[in-house]
């Protein structure tokens, strides 16, 4: 119950009644791989995004790498990525055999920092790939021009950002692509799976291509291509998820609110001008060092929290160079984020417990 003494998850994912309804309709009509459900949620997805075509893929991270893929990005190509995000977004990268350069973040927003992608530009350069980290818009207002300036691609993973806008403009309409996530624990699911924006219909026509073993036609393949296509029954419980989406984002925003307003001892998520921020994390900043105590003193008032990122992915095994770039803000940000619940399930007896615990393990010395 709301504001008991019940553990309180760091997420909690939604499969109702409507989910399950529409999942047994699609199994029971037999129609269950990128049939009329996917190109419904194609259709439905595209208001999200200022109408931009859309083509569902079976993940966030196959949403990246077809992205760059069609876009040409490739052996000898180096792609500005953060490293202070999940590991997909640079694994996209080398997938496509081109190479990730890491960028340095914005110490407020956690997104990448336009002075840092200028300076790490250089001949080789082919595209960016700005992410809109935990549901805080990229600075697209600078990196948009930076880009056409150097004549570089930009690809959008706003995988944790559905909904998010600046200035009035949802992220994934402004980069050439923009690539969403529908796993289990984002602000909306469909079991899992992916999208992928563009006003470019004819890079739209290679992007379904791609993701259907190079044809529109059956045995009539244009291209080389690959099988990552979206099922029936994901782009159905996607519907049903897309319908909830704006309540859901209206309470994330209103929780994440209250609880700027009770916490005390830690930096609570900066939020800048323009920015619509959607809260698929809120993340605070715990100082001096005591990140892990903080974490370690929540789960035992049974509040659970998550750390996105420990690690940033420039230190990586696959990724690790010892002559690498300096990331200061990236370490810091790794070493001191903290992200706890703010889903829609919360009540306001949970806020005020979770707001309570935080209050004093950050402030504890």
């Amino acid at each position: 119950m709301s504001g008991s003494n019940l553990p309180i998850p760091a997420a909690r994912p939604v499969i109702g009644e409507a989910e399950i309804e529409a999942a047994v309709r699609v199994l029971r009509s037999g129609h269950v791989i990128q049939g009329p459900e996917v190109a419904a949620f194609e259709e439905e997805f595209s208001e999200l995004v200022g109408d931009r075509a859309c083509v569902a893929v079976n993940s966030g991270t196959s949403a990246l790498h077809l992205s760059l893929l069609a876009l040409g990005i490739g052996p000898g190509d180096e792609v500005v990525v953060p490293s202070f995000s999940f590991a997909a977004t640079a694994n996209a990268v080398r997938l496509v055999g081109a190479t990730p350069v890491f960028a340095d973040i914005a110490p407020d927003t956690y997104c990448l920092d336009p002075d840092a992608v200028a300076a790490a530009v250089g001949p080789r350069t082919a595209a960016l790939v700005p992410v809109h980290l935990y549901g805080h818009p990229a600075a697209m207002d600078a990196l948009m021009p930076l880009a056409e300036r150097h004549g570089l691609a930009v690809v959008e993973d706003a995988c944790q950002a559905h909904g998010a806008t600046l200035h009035g403009r949802p992220v994934g309409a402004f980069g050439q692509t923009g690539c969403f996530s529908f796993y289990p624990t984002k602000n909306m699911h469909a079991l899992e799976g992916g999208m992928i924006t563009t006003a470019d219909r004819q890079l739209a026509r290679t992007l379904r291509l791609l993701r259907n073993q190079g044809m529109e036609q059956r045995y009539a393949n244009e291209i080389v291509g690959a099988n990552l296509r979206m099922t029936d029954v994901s782009a159905a419980v996607g519907r049903v998820q897309l319908k909830q989406l704006p309540d859901w984002t209206e309470r994330r925003r209103a929780n994440a609110k209250v609880l700027d307003s009770l916490i005390e001892g830690v930096a609570t998520p900066y939020v800048a001008d323009g920015a619509r921020h959607v809260y698929h994390q809120y993340t605070v900043a715990v100082p001096d060092g005591r990140r892990d105590a903080v974490q370690e003193e929540l789960a035992r008032e049974g509040i659970g929290s998550a750390v996105y990122y420990p690690t940033p992915i420039h230190r990586l095994t696959p990724f690790r160079d010892p002559a690498g770039p300096e990331l200061p803000a990236t370490e810091r940000a790794a070493a001191s984020v903290l992200s706890l619940p703010v889903h829609p399930g919360l009540g306001q007896g949970d806020l005020e417990r979770i707001a309570r615990a935080v209050s004093a393990a950050g402030g504890a010395r």
